[in-house]
């Protein structure tokens, strides 16, 4: 740690440069200094703002119209926030009117693109566009037949399952919401799975994480999520099965 430590200073802050944890944060007495604390309360803040916050369909449906696919726009069981974070499952399943809307829009298709608010539509809102600005135009390149996209309200992970399966989809692609820390409420996660269907558990995904502009960069997420879905295809699988050996991604 010597060649990292500032002459006269604490040597923490060149660790500062690394990360957005909170190091190096200094006391006053027996405490942290006031700064800090209130650093931490706005940090908190902004993580209780991020889980309440709404998913901007009609922007995303609107950014979306330069990809020229269709867009639907689905909603779970869960009917409001509270119950969402209550009950689970609930955002396991499309409600009703939404099942319907799947119904008339049956077709075999090689991959299907979601977008669910989760645990945090800031995070969505902010990072699905440019991250799919690099991502779809790689997978039409690869000539993969791709579903119309579908922007879900109080969704989680495993409602892409039961789309993707009414859809007829080989791989679903879910952008969603990553829970928020206390030093990142804007982060975005991307699962992965072959041959969706309902019923599946976590251990049938692939997960790439923390997508934001002080994390993993658009241009590298969609590098490794392209990779992770031309693997799966090839070897049709995914999950625990389907290893990142493409080694480091570069910016």
């Amino acid at each position: 740690m010597d060649e990292l430590k500032p002459a006269g200073d604490d040597f923490l802050e060149a660790l500062k440069q690394f990360t957005a944890a909170r190091i190096g944060l200094g006391r006053a007495g027996s405490s942290i200094p006031v700064k800090q604390s209130l650093a931490f309360n706005l940090a908190h803040a902004h993580a209780r703002d991020a889980v309440y916050s709404d998913l901007d369909a009609e922007k995303l449906a609107e950014n979306l119209g330069e990809f020229d696919l269709p867009v639907l726009q689905l909603h779970s069981k869960a009917a409001y926030r509270g119950q969402y974070l209550q009950r689970p499952d609930l955002g396991r399943q499309l409600n009703t009117e939404s099942a319907e809307i799947l119904e008339s829009h049956k077709a075999a298709h090689d991959i299907v693109i979601l977008i669910a608010d989760g645990l945090s539509a800031t995070a969505v809102n902010h990072n699905a566009i440019g991250l799919l600005k690099v991502l779809i135009p790689r997978l039409q390149l690869a000539g993969l037949k791709i579903a119309p996209v579908c922007l879900v309200k109080q969704g989680r992970v495993a409602i892409a399952d039961d789309i993707a399966y009414v859809l007829q989809a080989k791989l679903s692609v879910i952008l969603i919401g990553e829970r928020p820390g206390l030093s990142a409420a804007d982060s975005m996660g991307v699962y992965i799975t072959y041959e969706p269907k309902p019923g599946l558990t976590d251990e049938s995904r692939n997960c790439v994480s923390n997508i934001r502009p002080h994390g993993l960069s658009a241009k590298q997420a969609s590098k490794k999520i392209f990779y992770l879905v031309q693997e799966a295809f090839k070897r049709k699988l995914s999950g625990v099965g389907l290893k990142d050996n493409a080694g480091l991604i570069g910016n």
